[in-house]
């Protein structure tokens, strides 16, 4: 890369996302307007000679466009979670298997030719990279995902339920493709419930079709409470009504649901796998070992995690102040707009 003069940083961000959605979606919109507090400008225009730099959120097609930006001065910068692999693991439909190899193909293209400095959501995420698709001569570091720790509160709106324990899951969607999770959550909701009298149901927060509810339903035993799609405003309260979050996703790179369950003093409880045992540390939560393996989708074991997940209920005000100084010490979005500008406006 080219050397240019110091300049005020002006930053493009690709691929453009929608601010409503979950995942990348809530990074993009959480990164977009603490650039805007710090009066620093976004684009989504890489040809735009007055840019910087280019944040990279996973992968883009616009590569002819970031390359000639890179040759004249322009550092390349790209955020990597997780990469795709259930395919692999489970009757996949064609299309949708070519799809999640084209895009692991994409990011890792990215990563080895053209980024300047590669942004890992993980010591997990930077590990699996490295593993599977090698060193780069590219620098790394780690950042985890941050929020609004004054949006993300144990203060505000909505009480925990007296007549019975909630446990909450949070995922964007859930389909006939991708019901691992609330399998596991339901089974987990379920021994719970065997060991204590005071109950456990199930709250689930996401996008459920029909027969996916339908099945799980006749399975159930009647403790599961389907709360539909939320927009992101409506999770803090969400996570101040809940005891405590079961974290689903296996091999995850940084849930944004643990993030913001931790910020809302809402305690975690999950199984040992992906970047959970980093982020879950103390009495936040608990993480338990998965007892087979979850690289192939193996039934975990749940008694295991059930008798910890009572741990933390026995014990509530410790863990939810833990939870609340986990987030504090780690998840502030200040501190990650930091980081991330550090790599992106090293001059600054």
């Amino acid at each position: 890369m080219k050397n240019v003069p110091s300049r005020s940083p002006y930053i493009c961000v690709l691929p453009r996302l929608s601010e409503s959605g979950g995942g990348p979606a809530s990074f993009f919109a959480r990164f977009q307007a603490g650039l805007q507090r710090r009066g620093i400008p976004v684009t989504h225009e890489p040809r735009d000679p007055a840019v910087t730099a280019i944040l990279i959120i996973g992968g883009t097609t616009q590569l002819w466009d970031v390359w000639r930006a890179r040759q004249r001065g322009v550092r390349v910068v790209q955020r990597l979670n997780g990469m795709n692999w259930m395919h692999r693991k489970r009757r996949t439909p064609w299309g949708a298997y070519l799809r999640a190899e084209r895009s692991n193909w994409l990011l890792s293209w990215i990563r080895r030719n053209l980024a300047d400095h590669i942004i890992y959501q993980s010591e997990f995420a930077r590990g699996w990279w490295q593993t599977v698709y090698g060193k780069v001569r590219a620098r790394g570091s780690v950042v985890y995902n941050g929020v609004d720790l004054r949006e993300f509160s144990p203060i505000g709106g909505n009480t925990r339920p007296s007549s019975h324990y909630r446990l909450l899951l949070v995922e964007g969607r859930i389909g006939a493709g991708n019901v691992e999770g609330l399998s596991n959550a339901v089974a987990l909701a379920q021994e719970m419930d065997r060991l204590t009298p005071r109950g456990v149901r199930l709250q689930v927060v996401g996008e459920v079709d029909a027969l996916t509810r339908e099945q799980f339903e006749r399975q159930s035993g009647g403790i599961l409470d389907w709360a539909g799609q939320a927009a992101r405003g409506q999770i803090p309260a969400m996570d101040r009504s809940a005891h405590l979050l079961f974290s689903a996703d296996l091999n995850a790179a940084c849930p944004n649901a643990v993030v913001e369950a931790l910020a809302c003093g809402l305690p975690v409880a999950a199984f040992a796998t992906g970047a959970l045992p980093e982020l879950i540390e103390g009495d936040c939560g608990r993480v338990t070992p998965y007892g087979s393996n979850y690289w192939n989708l193996e039934k975990p074991d749940v008694p295991t995690l059930a008798r910890a997940a009572m741990e933390i209920l026995a014990d509530q005000p410790r863990f939810r102040a833990e939870a609340r100084r986990r987030a504090e010490g780690l998840f502030d979005v200040e501190h990650m707009l930091d980081a991330y500008l550090r790599v992106l406006a090293p001059e600054r």
